[in-house]
């Protein structure tokens, strides 16, 4: 134990392990920590299990290690500034090792190539506290029993790799072994088995991440009970799980729900998963863009119209909450409706009653209302553009939807669901992401959040090539290369290589007009270090020889 803990503190200063009994504190990686009776820890295991079962208490136990997991990874890489993924993978066991969960033994050296996102693992766990405690308590096991060391492996080889790493404990002592075994490897060259992926889902209305094997069920999804398709929603950090909470709260009941969030957040993709698990199921869900409508049609599109109500209606026909009946009705971006809109809005969410444009008779309605708003109505109410009363109506349960760059844990997980989807729509073999694509990911701030990060790997999977890994010049392009590639190249650099590149590339921006213009310096300067030689100029930007010669082709003909 005292070599491991020199060794995990050789890494930074101050000491990355601080006990410190005067403040009645230990600190890990800066966090703090709590020694913990593992017979205490034991026994509350054994309670749950009988109180919860087993499935349920290992999804729980899974879950905890892998967000103990990736936010070791985090902290490693983003407070003490370790990006070298070798370095990261052999600190992860020792900090495992150092809270006394288990030994570590490679029963391989673990092998993995940030190029193409490529990873295999293979390890003894000798000693395993869980495996221990499932045979004080349950005897012989028919299953795994090492749920949070499994979680912790997942979540930080994850968190390193920017993909999803699956390992499966293969041998348990508990199941009666010489030794608890697993293997670890990407998601999508695993068995996509639903009782080892299940500790991704906070609720069952949350996708869990899903393997190659599995891509057809990505294209159809989930349905609900009237054969549509419901979104899928992917995530493990804590933002995404709250909000997952707080819609199966408000499920059970008719409140009105308000979400907010940045535009691409995924509003709309929330409110169908509120619709799917509320007693409203088998009712319509209706959704409207409220930007979307010219001023002078909004009520006649909420409340329909009768023949002959002004030019044009040549038939009556129902608005939005006749059509939401016995269901939801979704007013996105609210705060565009006019104040008169909102006026007759606000009576119809009142009295539960309508009338159509033209129309004297009053048509009671039943719907379950969820608003969206990417601004602050608050603000909005001050201004004088929506009605406080309207407010205070549509306020009733308020559930704020992080942005992107909020929730970078989930990045992984996303970009596996949309990069699958994507290449089994135009049926292309994606090898994987290599680790400058992640790194360019995590650094970039994400202004069009889940939307635009969706965009950008279907894009990547269209330039990219049939067996190819995706890279930064598959997901971004022009400027957001500038920003988010060129950083994340620097950091992974050492600190002094990396103020003298982040010199090197001010120097660039300001003497270059364009992307192109910069594109084309590095293209010239990588045959000029090699020599003129084209194999090891496109070996010193880890490119492809003829990706590198058409490149450096088309800047010259652009000259």
């Amino acid at each position: 134990m005292k070599k491991i803990i020199e060794d995990l503190n050789k890494l930074d200063s101050p000491a990355l392990i601080e006990p410190n009994p005067a403040e009645g504190e230990i600190h890990l990686l800066g966090q703090r920590m709590l020694l913990l009776h593992g017979f205490s820890l034991g026994s509350l295991r054994k309670e749950l299990v009988e109180r919860l079962g087993l499935k349920k208490t290992r999804e729980i136990f899974t879950r905890l290690g892998y967000q103990q997991g990736t936010e070791d990874a985090r902290r490693l890489r983003e407070v003490y500034g370790i990006t070298d993924i070798g370095q990261l993978f052999a600190y992860g066991p020792k900090i495992r090792e150092s809270e006394g969960f288990v030994l570590n033994r490679a029963v391989d050296r673990m092998q993995f190539d940030e190029q193409t996102g490529e990873f295999w693992g293979d390890y003894y766990w000798e000693h395993s506290w869980e495996a221990d405690a499932h045979l004080e308590h349950f005897g012989v096991s028919g299953s795994p029993a090492c749920w949070m060391m499994t979680g912790y492996a997942c979540g930080y080889t994850t968190t390193v790799m920017g993909r999803p790493i699956q390992w499966k404990e293969i041998e348990c002592t508990a199941m009666g072994h010489k030794h608890c075994r697993v293997i670890g490897m990407p998601l999508e060259e695993g068995d996509d088995q639903s009782d080892d992926l299940a500790f991704w889902q906070i609720e069952d209305f949350i996708s869990a991440p899903k393997s190659r094997q599995d891509a057809a069920t990505i294209l159809s999804g989930q349905r609900d009970t009237q054969g549509n398709a419901l979104p899928d929603l992917v995530g493990a950090s804590r933002a995404f799980n709250k909000v997952a909470t707080l819609l199966k709260k408000v499920a059970a009941t008719n409140s009105t729900v308000l979400l907010v969030g940045e535009s691409g957040v995924g509003k709309e993709r929330f409110s169908k998963a509120l619709h799917s698990i509320s007693h409203r199921s088998k009712a319509p869900f209706i959704s409207i863009n409220c930007a979307a409508i010219p001023s002078e049609l909004v009520e006649a599109e909420l409340f329909g119209v009768e023949k002959g109500a002004f030019t044009g209606a040549v038939s009556s026909r129902p608005g939005k909450f006749e059509r939401a009946n016995g269901g939801t009705l979704f007013l996105d971006e609210i705060s565009s409706l006019p104040l008169v809109a909102q006026g007759k809005l606000l009576r119809a969410i009142q009295e539960r009653e309508i009338e159509r444009v033209g129309g004297s008779e009053v048509i009671k309605v039943d719907i379950r209302l969820v608003a969206a708003a990417n601004v602050d109505l608050k603000a909005e109410v001050k201004a004088g553009r929506f009605r406080e009363d309207l407010y205070y109506r549509v306020n009733i349960f308020p559930i704020e939807i992080p942005p992107l760059r909020e929730r970078k844990d989930d990045i992984p997980l996303l970009v596996n669901l949309f990069v699958n989807r994507y290449a089994e729509q135009i049926q292309k073999q994606i090898k994987g992401v290599t680790k400058k694509a992640v790194d360019a990911m995590l650094e970039y701030t994400w202004p069009g959040n889940v939307r635009e990060l969706e965009n950008i790997c279907e894009r990547a999977v269209i330039l990219a090539e049939d067996g190819e890994s995706l890279d930064i010049e598959h997901l971004f392009s022009c400027r957001e290369f500038t920003e988010a590639s060129l950083k994340a190249m620097s950091n992974s650099l050492s600190v002094e290589e990396g103020d003298q590149t982040e010199h090197a590339i001010d120097q660039l921006l300001a003497n270059t007009e364009s992307f192109e213009g910069l594109e084309r310096q590095i293209l010239n300067q990588a045959m000029v270090k090699a020599d003129g030689n084209l194999s090891a100029a496109a070996r010193l930007l880890n490119m492809p020889r003829g990706q590198f010669e058409y490149r450096l082709k088309k800047r010259k003909q652009g000259n």
